[in-house]
């Protein structure tokens, strides 16, 4: 769906609402309702959402499902954006960050900067059943963390420094950083053309038998950010939010963007207005283009350099992802042995 049409139809749904709320807005409360488990992800979440999706139909609980599945990726010493392996900042350090929320309870709790820890899910998860608190940061992160049996290890891997190695002798040719070079290379030291500082991150949301709503965000965040640097996916009501009687949502991508619009909370809220999974992302989108005013953050055309990706499912099962810009994939299962990347919304088309 490209922006015109998004607008177009935006414009047709809210004149329904308007002239019939309740029916719009009970198809979210259906007194007898039957439950489509359903779980959605970033699209490097085609094993999380398969894992899941075993646990869920096996009689799971949805947060412990999409916990075990992005496990599956925190593990992963491959996958170099959560986790085991997540690119450091830029003192060498991966710090991690996550956030879970259980809507059946209406619980939820986040960890950040994390050290030494490779599965932030899981602390996060157990500061929500074993504190009154709903953000643990740092030092008292690990620390909390250690209390509670989890290992500490190295998470910084050969292809993680190296990628950080390559990203310090390539970021000035001012500086005393030299990348490898011949007696007759000129110039060298300068950053690379086309070697981006990304995001990297996975969101998971399931809807489980019992018609239960929950997720988790995990990531390593910006590649080579500020030491203790904190992006959306910790905080609840941007980088995730459940409300157990609507629906899910949670965000890839720009995390600043989603911490300054509280995107996660806004997909819901728009959902619970009779929005589909897919009008409430691509409206977060539009929310997060109107609010970019700093022209260093705008191409020439005024509309972002950066990109941000949602995904959302209501109670009944549906499911939709969107983002700023073309391209953008997500995992689903519904049910199937194997799950399956799906295409998205966007505003903006890629030239």
């Amino acid at each position: 769906m490209e922006r015109r049409d998004f607008l177009k139809k935006s414009a047709a749904a809210g004149a329904a609402l308007i002239t019939q709320p309740q029916q719009v807005l009970g198809q979210l409360h259906d007194p007898n309702p039957k439950y489509r488990p359903v779980v959605i992800s970033s699209a490097n979440g085609l094993a999380a959402t398969a894992r899941a999706m075993e646990l869920i139909q096996s009689g799971s609980d949805a947060l412990d499902a999409c916990i075990a599945g992005v496990n599956i990726v925190e593990d992963d010493p491959e996958d170099i954006t959560v986790g085991l392996g997540g690119l450091p900042n830029e003192d060498g350090v991966v710090e991690l960050d996550s956030c879970v929320m259980h809507g059946p309870t209406c619980r939820g709790a986040g960890v950040a900067s994390l050290q030494n820890i490779k599965n932030p899910s899981k602390v996060a998860k157990v500061i929500m059943e074993r504190t009154d608190h709903v953000l643990l940061v740092g030092q008292g992160a690990l620390k909390f963390a250690r209390m509670h049996g989890f290992e500490e290890m190295n998470l910084l891997t050969d292809r993680s420094r190296n990628e950080w190695l390559k990203w310090k002798e390539n970021l000035s040719k001012e500086d005393d950083w030299l990348p490898p070079h011949t007696m007759e290379d000129k110039d060298i030291g300068d950053l690379l053309r086309g070697y981006a500082r990304t995001y990297g991150t996975i969101n998971c949301n399931g809807l489980d038998k019992d018609g239960n709503l929950s997720g988790v965000t995990t990531t390593s965040g910006l590649f080579f950010k500020i030491p203790g640097r904190v992006g959306d996916s910790p905080i609840l009501g941007a980088g995730l939010f459940v409300d157990n009687a609507v629906g899910a949502a949670g965000s890839t991508g720009r995390g600043e963007a989603n911490l300054l619009n509280c995107s996660s909370v806004m997909i819901v809220e728009y959902m619970r207005q009779g929005k589909s999974p897919e009008q409430a992302c691509l409206l977060a989108c539009q929310r997060i283009v109107d609010h970019t005013k700093e022209a260093r953050l705008l191409n020439d055309d005024k509309k972002p350099k950066f990109d941000v990706k949602f995904y959302a499912i209501n109670k009944r099962g549906d499911f939709g992802g969107a983002a700023i810009w073309s391209g953008m994939k997500f995992a689903l299962n519904t049910g199937e042995p194997a799950s399956v990347l799906k295409e998205g919304a966007y505003l903006f088309k890629r030239n």
